[in-house]
């Protein structure tokens, strides 16, 4: 039986994880702190870590940095949310933490929902190889072709990204590459707990050449600019004097995720001719954009999935490629070389074949 460690110095926190991991059928160990899981780790073998970032003692981050240079193991982040906290948690998933998870801040509903995703999470997480552990960490920068050429505003492209598990890493190497007159617009939609999003497009504009903004209504798409799905709205779109603008949209149907990359995906294709957009599906648990993605490929919109082997959770575009709505499966410096090169309109019409 596989076995996992949960950390917190929380008693409630601990005895609540060990009823969820128990119900799906796995073992448990629990450490009160850093010290005591430091010592666990380094004398057992566990398949899986939740850990906590603020504990007394040995921080989370430090025993995150130590387990991840002597004995790499796959870690969740499940931690409080405060503004101080959300730095971390970006450093702890630069670190090769794989995916990160609020705590509840009350019980009811809200508890209910942390635990059908931590459900989620640990089942999909528990099953990644070992090799793809710390390859989270890996900097793409020096595998691409740093050649760039500018485009003619009549064959601009429209850019919709898509990612959920192990695509914050992903996401900051793609913007630490654009140039800042990049000329296509790129939107795209991370799976994140609605309160970190905010601070992740501050850390995403201060590591970047190009401008990256949190979407508002009536944002325009143009380039020179990334722009990210707001926590707990759609990102969807619209027409406006000539431009396409964002439309943020409330949730109606009890979407699992908020903002879900299918609606982005078919929204864009309600405003944009087909042919002028590039869709993009990353690393992720489960099939939210894969619908939407095969919609996209049936317009004449060209479709990419990233290939099981650079996805940290070959999940999402796994789904996407089996319904036959992937055009190209490409490895990550795959398609970091490719978002690079469109500036020559035969590379895209050599992707598709």
């Amino acid at each position: 039986m596989k076995k996992i460690l949960v950390v917190d110095d929380s008693s409630f926190a601990r005895k609540i994880l060990s009823k969820i991991i128990s119900d799906i059928g796995f073992d448990v160990d629990t450490a009160s702190d850093g010290e005591e899981a430091l010592k666990k780790v380094f004398s057992q073998n566990y398949d899986l870590i939740t850990l906590d970032m603020e504990m007394p003692g040995i921080s989370g981050i430090e025993v995150l940095k130590q387990i991840m240079g002597k004995k790499p193991t796959r870690v969740i982040i499940i931690s409080s949310f405060t503004t101080d906290n959300a730095d971390l948690t970006f450093e702890a998933l630069n670190l090769g933490a794989l995916t990160y998870i609020t705590k509840p801040g009350r019980l009811g509903v809200d508890l209910k929902k942390i635990e059908e995703r931590i459900k989620t999470k640990i089942v999909e997480i528990i099953n990644i190889p070992e090799d793809k552990i710390l390859p989270a960490r890996r900097s793409y920068h020096s595998e691409l072709n740093k050649t760039y050429r500018s485009r003619y505003e009549n064959n601009q492209k429209f850019i919709f990204i898509g990612a959920s598990t192990g695509g914050p890493k992903h996401i900051e190497d793609l913007v630490k590459v654009l140039p800042f007159n990049y000329p296509h617009p790129v939107c795209i939609v991370q799976h994140m707990p609605s309160e970190f999003i905010s601070k992740f497009v501050r850390r995403l504009d201060s590591i970047s050449s190009i401008k990256v903004v949190e979407a508002k209504d009536g944002e325009v798409l143009e380039g020179g600019k990334v722009i990210l799905g707001k926590g707990n709205y759609h990102l969807t779109f619209d027409k406006n004097a000539g431009n396409i603008v964002c439309r943020l949209k409330p949730d109606m149907d009890n979407s699992l995720f908020v903002p879900s990359i299918d609606k982005m995906f078919i929204s864009a294709l309600k405003v944009i001719e087909p042919e002028k957009i590039i869709g993009i599906l990353l690393t992720g648990i489960g099939s939210d954009g894969a619908e939407g993605l095969l919609k996209m490929k049936k317009s004449g919109a060209l479709t990419i999935s990233e290939s099981e082997e650079t996805a940290i959770v070959y999940g999402m575009p796994k789904k996407a490629y089996e319904i036959g709505g992937v055009s190209k499966k490409l490895s990550f410096p795959q398609i970091l070389n490719f978002l690079i090169s469109i500036g020559d309109e035969k590379d895209v019409q050599k992707i598709q074949s």
